[in-house]
């Protein structure tokens, strides 16, 4: 039986990247080849080499929310901190809170102009917030970028949390592999004939959240909104015929490439979904949409190392991993970048 202790791995805290590469495209490459069993080591703006004319690179173009809210005690005056999750209606979220004596019924009064009333408990510190006005419009001013624990130091800007292709708000995380792209790359990949198109899935927290139960397969994996438009999905259809890969930029969208691979008939391996996905990669998935991928380096117990190593083997992946280690990469969410073919 496969047990979650098998995705685990020792990383030295000094290997988590506290800040993002600048220039974006200075971060470092691992290439794996699992039909050659080969690893090469590169740097992420020779991205180019590998792809061919005829591929397709699909990208997530969720934008990070500045999610993070400040807020007081109505009437004690005590702190607390909001982190939102999910939007359920204009003026109700889901969220995540910290402080004492956060129960249905507490009212909060947020920093910058708005209050706020916890009205369901959903276990741990999931709450259900019903906000006076919709908080949405209020974010850019009210908000900090949500930025995982691992990470200590401060942004020096919001925008090093976002790709440069980011669009749609609603995400509670980057999608991470994204960040390394530069506009100036993107042209360059265009030029050399490689289709770009762009799917949207808001990211969760719970997508980098440790599995905790003894088998993987028992955990629950919260849903997440995603959506295809026809025109990907044909685009995606019409280079998959043609004999081009589909060269997924992370995690996140090799989730929803899969997602519209499970809606589609054959002989097309996408159809357009909107709507939420629960998919959960496991060992032993057959991949359906997805022929590379560009992701980071994942927090060992992982959904997202687990989904890694479905696609090329726990084996291999953990022992790529501990040779990123001794190559000095660095790893989680501003760390370097792996391409496997």
């Amino acid at each position: 039986m496969m047990e979650t202790s098998d995705f685990y791995y020792e990383l030295p805290p000094e290997k988590i990247a506290q800040r993002p590469k600048h220039p974006r495209d200075s971060s470092r490459l691992l290439v794996l080849n699992r039909s050659r069993k080969e690893i090469t080591h590169h740097i992420f703006r020779e991205l180019p080499q590998f792809l061919h004319p005829g591929d397709t690179l699909v990208l997530n173009e969720t934008k990070v929310v500045p999610a993070r809210l400040h807020a007081r005690k109505i009437p004690t005056g005590g702190k607390a901190e909001i982190l939102l999750l999910k939007r359920l209606k204009p003026q109700t979220w889901e969220a995540l809170v910290g402080g004492k004596g956060l129960k249905p019924g507490r009212r909060l009064d947020i920093e910058g102009g708005a209050e706020a009333e916890i009205i369901q408990d959903l276990g741990r510190s999931r709450r259900l917030i019903y906000f006076s006005q919709p908080i949405m419009p209020m974010l850019e001013q009210i908000g900090e970028m949500p930025l995982p624990p691992y990470i200590h130091k401060p942004l020096q800007s919001a925008d090093e949390y976002q790709t440069v292709f980011a669009h749609y708000p609603g995400s509670s995380a980057a999608p991470t592999a994204g960040l390394h792209f530069t506009p100036e790359l993107l042209n360059r990949i265009e030029a050399n004939g490689v289709h770009i198109i762009t799917i949207t899935l808001h990211v969760g927290l719970d997508t980098f959240a440790p599995v905790k139960e003894l088998n993987p397969s028992q955990h629950k994996i919260h849903t997440e909104w995603c959506h295809v438009t026809q025109e990907a999905a044909d685009a995606i259809n019409a280079a998959h015929a043609a004999g081009g890969r589909i060269i997924a930029v992370g995690t996140t969208t090799t989730r929803t490439l899969e997602s519209a691979a499970q809606a589609a008939t054959s002989p097309n391996i996408a159809a357009p979904i909107d709507g939420p996905t629960d998919l959960f990669i496991l060992p032993g998935y057959k991949f359906q949409a997805v022929d590379a991928m560009i992701t980071n380096f994942h927090l060992p117990c992982s959904t997202l190392l687990m989904l890694v190593s479905s696609f090329a083997g726990r084996e291999r992946i953990l022992q790529t991993y501990e040779i990123a280690k001794q190559m000095n990469y660095r790893f989680y969410s501003f760390g370097d970048a792996m391409l496997i073919l």
